[in-house]
């Protein structure tokens, strides 16, 4: 049951995300907050990769014109596959990173939206990584296998995975299209609560 509304809210959401990309809109970055994109560097794969779909498309719809159910079927299903790469696509470029007074905001498209507070980072720094092996209490969020931000965090900050499981985090590492500016808006945003700004 758990698993099933997972899936519908994901769906949900990645057509909410399509319609504010399509209005030019981005989700979350209000409240004096400043975004940073990370969707550049997916964007041909992703949009190549919706058009070989349609491609697809059309060359199934001439092969199975004689089969009209058949046909509606398959021309569905592969509509829908066009609609839900596109729909990735634009969760990706409406749901930036966020730096803002109480901290930042780290996203990936619908499947991540982690908030950590200005007082949990000790450090934040520009770092182009390539791999990423699997660690515990580490959260690697790379776009087009690379990460270009690493942030490391006084203590854990608890991120939920798709299917609700919760765990504490304690190195992140993401990708921003502007990895400088992102760095240079954390350290030299205002002090956290605890008067101490970000090293």
């Amino acid at each position: 049951m758990r698993v099933g509304w997972a899936l519908v809210r994901h769906e949900a959401r990645l057509m909410a995300s399509l319609v504010l990309w399509l209005a030019r809109r981005t989700h979350g970055t209000g409240a004096g907050g400043t975004a940073f994109g990370y969707a550049r560097g997916e964007a041909a794969m992703m949009l190549g990769f919706a058009f070989v779909c349609v491609v697809e498309t059309v060359a199934m719809s001439v092969l199975l014109g004689d089969w009209p159910t058949l046909h509606a079927v398959v021309l569905f299903l592969d509509v829908y596959t066009v609609v839900f790469v596109v729909a990735l696509y634009a969760a990706s470029a409406v749901r930036p990173h966020v730096v803002g007074p109480e901290g930042l905001r780290v996203r990936r498209a619908v499947h991540v939206d982690l908030r950590i507070p200005r007082e949990r980072i000790a450090s934040v720094r520009r770092e182009l990584r390539m791999t990423h092996a699997t660690a515990e209490g580490e959260l690697n969020l790379a776009v087009g296998s690379q990460t270009t931000v690493t942030v490391e965090l006084v203590e854990p900050v608890p991120h939920r995975s798709f299917f609700g499981r919760v765990r504490g985090v304690r190195v992140v590492r993401l990708h921003a299209d502007d990895a400088d500016g992102l760095v240079r808006a954390l350290t030299s945003a205002p002090p956290g609560p605890a008067g101490h700004a970000v090293p």
